[in-house]
């Protein structure tokens, strides 16, 4: 098995929806396009990644929304060197279709009190179904790693929760821990590297906005 030496998650730069939140009532979620402060994140993030990977090879997958592919095109990755899919399971939490502002909004709320990982959007997914496909997409990419020439890079661009929940499921966290967590900016990656003792760690943590607390406790 050729196990990578690193498997990076990035965030999609910033997006129409991440700067006016009213787009979603009139453009599908998956059809938003990068602002300009977006591509720059990306553009950023694609200086960093090439230094990384230098003339190593990558395995990349890229969510199918449109946000994910601008952002890998302005990535500038070597086309000789990477061989990229796209692959659904790695899209966005669902939230329904075509969305009504006043409810999205209070819709969010309700998750902020519920819980990211239990809540479900009234015509959508839960973290708890994106940590599931997430699962399935994991099982694919292991089996991806017993090509004896499986790039030594693997590069997931994705989503703010979806790179959580991909986290949560290498890492084994408990919902509590996830919970704790919060999203990377647009344009951050999250690297998970393959250490001395045959076991991947994440290169840096996410943000914790408030301390685990698991159930059971006082």
């Amino acid at each position: 098995m050729a196990r990578p030496r690193r498997i990076v998650l990035l965030r999609h730069g910033e997006s129409e929806g991440n700067a006016d939140d009213s787009v979603y009532t009139r453009v599908p979620d998956h059809a938003l396009r990068l602002t300009a402060k977006g591509r720059d994140q990306a553009a950023r993030a694609g200086q960093e990644l090439r230094a990384l990977f230098g003339d190593d090879g990558v395995s990349a997958y890229v969510s199918p929304y449109r946000r994910t592919h601008e952002t890998f095109r302005e990535l500038r990755l070597d086309p000789t060197r990477v061989r990229v899919r796209e692959e659904p399971r790695l899209r966005e939490q669902d939230w329904g279709n075509w969305q009504d502002w006043h409810d999205v909004r209070r819709q969010k709320a309700a998750r902020d009190a519920y819980g990211h990982f239990f809540y479900r959007f009234s015509q959508g997914e839960s973290g708890a179904d994106v940590y599931d496909r997430v699962d399935a997409f994991l099982e694919s990419l292991w089996r991806s790693f017993q090509a004896p020439d499986h790039p030594p890079n693997v590069l997931l661009v994705t989503h703010g929760l979806t790179m959580r929940l991909f986290c949560m499921r290498w890492m084994h966290w408990s919902v509590a821990e996830f919970e704790s967590l919060s999203n990377p900016g647009n344009g951050e990656t999250r690297a998970l590297v393959l250490g001395s003792d045959g076991r991947y760690h994440l290169d840096r943590p996410f943000e914790r906005w408030c301390l685990p607390e698991p159930y059971g406790a006082p």
